[in-house]
């Protein structure tokens, strides 16, 4: 549990990093995407749901090792095998992500990673209707966790 506190923040200052990454479909609000993502996801919960395998890594040999002291005594420690890892897998993660997509494409989505405008662009406010993309479209994340879509500089040749 201790690891998992830890990457949490770790996970969520990353995703601010990168481009913002949503289905997108010009004219549609953003209060109406999230309802499709919900209803796709959900779908596609139902139709791969998760199915978690416990896996492990083969187990490593540590050789024997020769350890010698300042007298010349030399000393042989034993190898020993080393377990392998223990971790699960969710066998239908690609799967639901695969119809997840498929849902959302049949409902006229596209898959979209739109670049971050850069450090203080103004927005007044966030993006409630997909605005049409093109080449001078950027994304800023705002602190309330919604974002806005905006035209920023020209891009660079």
């Amino acid at each position: 549990m201790r690891h998992l506190a830890f990457s949490l923040p770790l996970l969520a200052l990353l995703a601010t990093c990168g481009p913002l990454t949503l289905y997108h479909k010009p004219g549609v609000s953003v209060a109406r995407l999230q309802q499709d993502e919900l209803t796709c996801e959900t779908r596609a919960l139902r139709d791969a749901p998760v199915a978690n395998e416990l896996r492990q890594d083969p187990p490593i040999f540590v050789p024997p090792r020769r350890v010698c002291g300042r007298h010349g005594h030399c000393r042989t420690h034993g190898g020993y095998w080393r377990p392998g890892n223990i971790y699960t897998v969710d066998v239908n993660a690609g799967l639901r992500r695969r119809i997840e997509a498929q849902c959302m494409a049949s409902k006229g989505y596209r898959p979209a990673q739109i670049p971050l405008c850069p450090p203080g662009t103004k927005v007044s406010g966030p993006t409630n209707v997909l605005p049409p993309l093109t080449e001078r479209s950027c994304a800023v994340r705002l602190e309330t966790g919604g974002f806005a879509i905006v035209e920023g500089a020209p891009a660079a040749p």
